[in-house]
């Protein structure tokens, strides 16, 4: 008899089962604390279902107006990332060799720069600008965050199509823009999508820029 037969699905559905257990922890903890009773904070095992959190938070009133912030911030962010990142990121894809990684290392080298460092020095251009404590200074901001991430996620999508359908748009008359509005970015599509959501997610989770530049009008995450 194979033994092997036996122990490996016995290993990999632990293996999964351990994963999950691991995912699910934090899922877990969120939900207690959003729906438990306060009491239940001092006494771990304790979880007394309760509402009493969710209504202080929508009765307090100090909800929406952030809300609405973070919500404007976090989509025009993923919106303008795609829109600025895509077309370069296309043009780094068709680089030959290893350049376009290596250009690739150099825009995320941008990322390794501590934002506590560089966000006091944001805020001064903004107040200069007249853009400080705004949506859109707060969105120029963000972008110096998202726009790596975004470029590098279109760059991959853009390496995974096949040449044969630019060359194909040119032979029909196509210009070099023509093909890249009417065939690749189509056919890109999803790739984009994850560009956006990649650049929502980002811009929604970022503390500091929005700490430093939303001292009057404050989003969720303050």
């Amino acid at each position: 008899m194979n033994m092997n037969r036996y122990i490996n699905p016995i290993l990999a559905y632990t293996t999964i089962a351990v994963i999950l257990l691991f995912t699910c922890i934090p899922v877990y903890l969120m939900v207690k604390i959003t729906f438990a009773d306060p009491a239940a904070f001092i006494n771990y095992h304790e979880f007394n279902f309760s509402w009493e959190n969710i209504q202080s938070v929508f009765s307090s009133g100090n909800i929406w107006p952030p809300l609405r912030k973070s919500l404007v911030v976090a989509l025009a962010t993923a919106f303008f990332s795609v829109v600025i990142a895509a077309p370069g990121a296309y043009v780094l894809a068709k680089i030959p060799g290893n350049t376009g990684y290596a250009l690739i290392m150099l825009i995320f080298f941008t990322r390794m720069f501590p934002e506590v460092g560089i966000a006091l020095p944001i805020s001064l251009n903004l107040i200069r600008l007249g853009l400080f404590d705004t949506d859109l200074g707060l969105i120029l901001a963000h972008l110096i965050r998202v726009l790596p991430l975004v470029t590098w996620v279109l760059v991959g999508t853009f390496k995974s199509l096949p040449r044969d359908l630019e060359e194909a748009g040119r032979i029909d008359g196509c210009s070099r823009i023509q093909v890249l509005y009417r065939v690749v970015f189509p056919i890109a599509k999803p790739g984009i999508i994850v560009g956006l959501i990649f650049g929502f997610l980002n811009s929604w989770d970022e503390f500091i820029y929005a700490a430093y530049l939303s001292l009057a009008h404050k989003t969720t995450k303050d």
